[in-house]
């Protein structure tokens, strides 16, 4: 933790907020067991530093309606630092990516795809071709049931970080 100049308190701040969301300052330092004052100063200060990106809330949408979600990976035709950075700035304007990591070996990208049916994702995979943003090859998996979703384990993870 040392490399990022957190402490111990610290990873329970984050860790709190990763679970619970915004909360009070009387909530947080309860969960966090530190005095109401420091512990507001600290969370400040994380923010500040960018440690937090964001607060959201993690909507179930299946109890809005049938959506279609697949994964896709796929390859870029050429690897020049301008052709990453323009695929990239084409999917962030897309609001059906939802996801999207760079990844290293067989495929350059892995991206999660929300569409209300389909068809409606196949015209989105039309879209990606025709806009010529350097799309060599692309696999797709639809997606039947989320197994698991969340987020690391801070406390585990900057314990081993330590080591």
């Amino acid at each position: 933790m040392k490399r990022f100049g957190l402490d111990a308190t610290d990873i329970r701040i984050l860790s709190a907020v990763q679970q619970h969301g915004q909360l009070s300052k009387t909530k947080l330092a309860e969960i966090v067991n530190l005095s109401p004052t420091p512990c507001w100063a600290r969370l400040d200060r994380l923010k500040a530093a960018g440690f937090i990106r964001g607060y959201r809330a993690d909507i179930a949408l299946d109890q809005i309606g049938d959506f279609t979600q697949v994964i896709v990976t796929i390859a870029l035709t050429h690897h020049r630092k301008a052709d990453f950075d323009r695929f990239e700035s084409f999917i962030r304007s897309l609001d059906e990516i939802t996801y999207c990591i760079a990844t290293g070996g067989g495929m350059d990208y892995v991206m999660e795809t929300v569409s209300p049916s389909l068809a409606s994702f196949q015209t989105l995979m039309e879209s990606l071709l025709a806009a010529e943003i350097g799309i060599d090859r692309y696999m797709t998996y639809i997606a039947t049931r989320r197994v698991k979703h969340g987020q690391p384990n801070l406390a585990k993870l900057a314990a081993k970080a330590d080591k």
